[in-house]
C-alpha cells in the first residue's frame, strides 16, 4: 500500500516488549517432528526447516488458503502519510523506527497462534528497510533479526510467508523512498543499492523452506516515462530480481519468486509490455498484483455499499484477466492486497466474493490489514463472520455468495 492509503489506528498504545533472540537458519530449531509448541501450549502443524519440495509455484499457490497482510508494522517508515509535504510520522533524533511508529503494538508469537486458529493460513509480512541502512548500504543488523524473529514466528506455525521491499518504492522520494526515482534517473545506482540489499536479505534466509517466499517490490511504476520505456525499466528490474536470487545460493537457487506488476495493478499488467522474467529454473514464479476496485468502497470510505450488477462483473471480469493472461497460461498469480468497505455485511460480501472469485481461478488473495481487521491486543477480528465467509469462499465448494449469509457450509 502507498503511504497516503493508512488510517490512523485508534488502538491501544500498549507496547509488547519481546527480548528474544533472533537465531541463524542454520541454528533453527529441530524440526523433523513436524510440530511446533506455541507460547499458548497449542501445537502446530508447521513445515520442516529446509526443505525445498519438488513442486511448481502454481501447486504452491493452491495450498494457500486465507491470507493475510501484517501490515503498517515492519513496512513503516518516516514518512508524509497525509500529503503535507511535512514528516508527519518520525522519531526523535537518536532513536530508530520500530514497528509501533504507526500506531500497531510490538508483534508477538501469540498473535500468530490466534491468527493460525482463526483460520489464516498465509502471511504476508511488509518489510521497509530504507531507515534501517547504513551510510554504505548495509542494513542494521538489530532489524534484520527482529524482522528474522516475526518471519520465524510464523513459519514456525507453519504459515506461508511473503516478505518484500515495500515503501522503499513509494511515493514520497524527498522523505527515503528511492526506488522509483533513482531506477528512473540512475539505474547503476539504483541496482549497487537494490542488489546490495536484497543479497544481504537473501543470504539471511537462504537456508528456508519453500514456505518463504520473496517478492521483488510494492507498488512500482513509472508513469513519467513513455509507456514503452516505463514497462522496459519494470521488467528490467524484474529480471535483475532474480537473477540476484538465483546467484544467492542454498534453498534460493530453487525459491518461489513473486513478481511485482506494473503498479500491481491488474490491468496494466495484462498489458501486452509487461513481461514475466526468464528464469534458471522452471515454474517458480508468481505474478503479485492487488485489488482495492472501487477504491471509494475499498479504501476512501465515501462508498458504503457494493454489489451491483456491474460491480459485481467489474471484479468477475477482472479475475478472468488475470486468470486468462496468466493463470492459463501457467503463470500462478497472488493478488498480495486487498479490502472490502462499508458496513460488516458489505465487507464480508466483498471480500467472500472477491476470495471465491480467486480461488475458484486457482489465485490466492491476501486480506490488507493495518491493525483494524484483526485486533492485536484481543486477538478478535473487528467484523464478525468475515472469516467464516473466507472459509466458504476457499472451501472448493460450489455455491452463490449472498449478501448476509452466516455460518460454514
Amino acid at each position: 500500500m502507498k503511504s497516503h492509503k493508512y488510517v490512523s489506528l485508534l488502538l491501544s498504545a500498549l507496547a509488547v516488549s519481546t527480548f528474544f533472540s533472533a537465531c541463524s537458519a542454520t541454528d533453527l530449531p529441530d524440526n523433523s517432528n513436524n510440530s511446533f509448541t506455541g507460547e499458548n501450549g497449542a501445537v502446530n502443524n508447521t513445515n520442516d526447516y529446509g526443505i525445498m519440495r519438488d513442486i511448481t509455484s502454481a501447486e504452491l499457490v493452491k495450498e494457500m488458503k486465507i491470507g493475510w497482510n501484517l501490515g503498517n508494522t515492519l513496512d513503516v517508515c518516516q514518512a508524509d502519510r497525509d500529503g503535507d509535504g511535512k514528516v508527519n510520522e518520525h522519531v526523535e533524533d537518536g532513536e530508530e523506527v520500530d514497528e509501533t511508529l504507526w500506531g500497531n503494538v510490538m508483534t508477538t508469537p501469540v498473535m500468530f497462534d490466534k491468527l493460525k486458529e482463526s483460520g489464516v493460513d498465509s502471511v504476508r509480512i511488509p518489510i521497509t528497510w530504507r531507515d534501517h541502512l547504513d551510510e554504505n548500504d548495509n542494513i542494521k543488523e538489530d532489524w534484520m533479526n527482529r524482522v528474522q524473529e516475526i518471519v520465524d514466528y510464523a513459519i514456525d506455525r507453519g504459515f506461508y510467508v511473503i516478505i518484500n521491499m515495500h515503501h522503499d518504492g513509494g511515493g514520497d522520494p524527498q522523505f527515503g523512498a528511492w526506488i522509483i526515482e533513482t531506477a528512473k534517473d540512475d539505474y547503476d545506482k539504483f541496482y549497487a543499492r537494490y542488489s546490495k540489499m536484497w543479497k544481504q536479505i537473501a543470504q539471511r534466509f537462504r537456508d528456508y523452506s519453500d514456505y518463504l517466499i520473496f517478492e521483488s517490490m510494492n507498488e512500482v511504476g513509472f508513469d513519467s516515462l513513455p509507456n514503452s520505456e516505463a514497462y522496459a525499466l519494470i521488467n528490467k528490474i524484474n529480471q535483475d530480481f532474480v537473477d540476484i536470487i538465483r546467484s544467492s545460493g542454498g534453498n534460493n537457487e530453487k525459491r518461489h519468486l513473486l513478481i511485482a506488476g506494473y503498479w500491481t495493478d491488474i490491468a496494466k499488467t495484462c498489458d501486452a509490455l509487461y513481461k514475466m522474467p526468464t528464469d534458471t529454473i522452471e515454474d517458480r514464479l508468481i505474478l503479485s498484483v492487488h485489488y482495492y476496485t472501487p477504491w471509494e468502497f475499498c479504501i476512501s470510505g465515501s462508498q458504503k455499499t457494493w454489489g451491483t450488477e456491474a460491480e459485481i462483473k467489474l471484479m468477475t471480469d477482472k479475475v478472468n484477466l488475470l486468470n486468462s493472461t496468466f493463470v492459463e497460461k501457467g503463470i500462478p498469480v497472488i493478488i498480495g492486497e486487498y479490502a472490502g468497505g462499508g458496513s460488516n455485511t458489505e465487507h464480508i460480501y466483498f471480500c467472500e466474493y472477491f476470495a471465491k472469485l480467486c480461488h475458484d481461478s486457482g489465485i490466492a488473495c491476501y486480506l490488507w490489514d493495518n491493525g483494524w481487521n484483526f485486533n492485536r491486543t484481543t486477538y478478535q477480528w473487528s467484523v464478525s463472520g468475515l472469516m467464516e465467509g473466507l472459509k466458504r469462499a476457499t472451501s472448493g465448494k460450489e455455491y452463490e455468495v449472498v449478501k448476509g449469509s452466516t455460518g460454514i457450509l
